[in-house]
């Protein structure tokens, strides 16, 4: 592979995940999206050593209230009024996807710096209706096909692949436990942007392997009445936060250390199991890159339910009934942070940054994020380092 012409993430940044109702509770998703923006271009222009100019601010997001927030947001981060912004709706992949589709358009010969991501406000997200009701999501498939709330798609795994209560909390203890060790080792500080005063997640949360067997199933019975095995506790929480990198063409790079993009892939997958659409996502970007998954070195996967995300690990080789590659999310993921829906995929891109770029990793080194959408898709972009 060769950075030749490859666009290259040269700056990433997130604020902190805080729950629901929590933190960040009472910022809109400019106010969250805004500064992590602006503090992108900074970071991207020192790393480059020049002013740039800035062609697009690219947005996931799924709940917020419209009005296009990639502009709210390049607004509110202070940039020139003559940058214009997208917003990006693919559900939990936007972030990821806003990033993939500025990459495009560097791809395609645009030189200027793109900054992309996500971002979510759950706790600012408008009552929608519907013929006079409130509704909580809109469909993700429409009258005739399947359209599982993702719990019971995560439980409908679980029982596809055999994946019991008991790994699924061995998979959300794991993940507590690697975040707070990388909090420990202060692994998140130079990503975080202190947004509304809160500098730090509200998760990881201790004794996870003690409160775990104590959360009762969401989905106490099944068709075939077995017992359910999703829980709360090995579940995300649905939470606040914004996630952005700055890109520019490897030509433009000047030397500055950061991330190829070089290759995506997005698919769809069958409608009533959304959650396994990462597994044909991610076999055919390495097709694409030309690689084998053995030569990942960091693997960034949005943990939204440990049964989802255990089905995808089993299917690729990532995992079995006694162990979880350690590639894979190896400072924790959602299960432990939150899952703030429109920017989790880019907060994998930041986490991919600071785990390779941050800390030093050489060049060549790759890296794999990826995600499931709801509506049966999956999305997955492998990154290569340059220095």
């Amino acid at each position: 592979m060769t950075d030749l012409e490859l666009p290259v993430v040269v700056a990433a940044r997130r604020t902190p995940i805080t729950v629901r109702g929590g933190g960040l509770s009472r910022l809109g998703a400019e106010q969250l999206a805004g500064p992590v923006v602006h503090q992108c271009v900074v970071d991207a222009e020192a790393a480059l050593g020049r002013r740039t100019d800035i062609g697009d601010v690219v947005l996931g997001n799924c709940m917020g209230p419209g009005g296009n927030l990639g502009r709210v947001a390049a607004l509110a981060a202070g940039l020139d009024p003559s940058v214009p912004g997208m917003s990006i709706d693919r559900q939990c992949g936007s972030g990821l996807s806003a990033i993939i589709t500025a990459g495009e358009a560097i791809r395609a010969g645009d030189d200027r710096m793109r900054v992309a991501g996500g971002v979510e406000s759950a706790s600012t997200a408008p009552i929608r209706l519907r013929a006079g009701t409130p509704y909580t999501r809109a469909p993700f498939a429409p009258s005739g096909f399947p359209d599982p709330e993702m719990g019971p798609a995560a439980e409908a795994l679980a029982q596809t692949f055999g994946i019991g209560r008991a790994q699924q909390d061995d998979f959300a203890s794991r993940s507590h436990r690697r975040a707070l060790a990388a909090q420990d080792r202060k692994m998140f500080d130079d990503e975080i942007v202190s947004v509304g005063g809160i500098a730090h997640d509200d998760g990881p949360r201790e004794n996870m392997e003690r409160l775990l067997p104590r959360f009762v199933p969401l989905f106490s019975e099944q068709s075939a009445g077995t017992p359910g095995t999703v829980t709360a506790g090995n579940s995300c929480r649905i939470c606040d936060g914004a996630a952005a990198v700055a890109m520019v063409p490897s030509s433009a790079r000047q030397g500055a250390p950061g991330l190829a993009l070089v290759a995506a892939s997005t698919v769809g997958c069958d409608p009533a199991l959304p959650g396994i659409g990462p597994v044909a996502a991610v076999r055919d970007a390495l097709r694409i890159a030309n690689i084998e998954l053995a030569r990942i070195a960091a693997i960034e996967i949005v943990e939204a339910f440990s049964a989802q995300t255990l089905a995808v690990l089993e299917s690729l080789g990532l995992a079995d009934h006694h162990r979880i590659d350690p590639r894979v999310c190896a400072d924790g993921g959602a299960l432990a942070l939150g899952h703030p829906w429109g920017a989790s995929g880019a907060v994998s891109v930041v986490r991919l940054f600071s785990r390779l770029v941050r800390s030093d990793a050489p060049a060549g080194t790759v890296g794999l994020a990826t995600a499931a959408i709801g509506g049966g898709m999956g999305v997955a972009a492998i990154f290569e380092v340059v220095r």
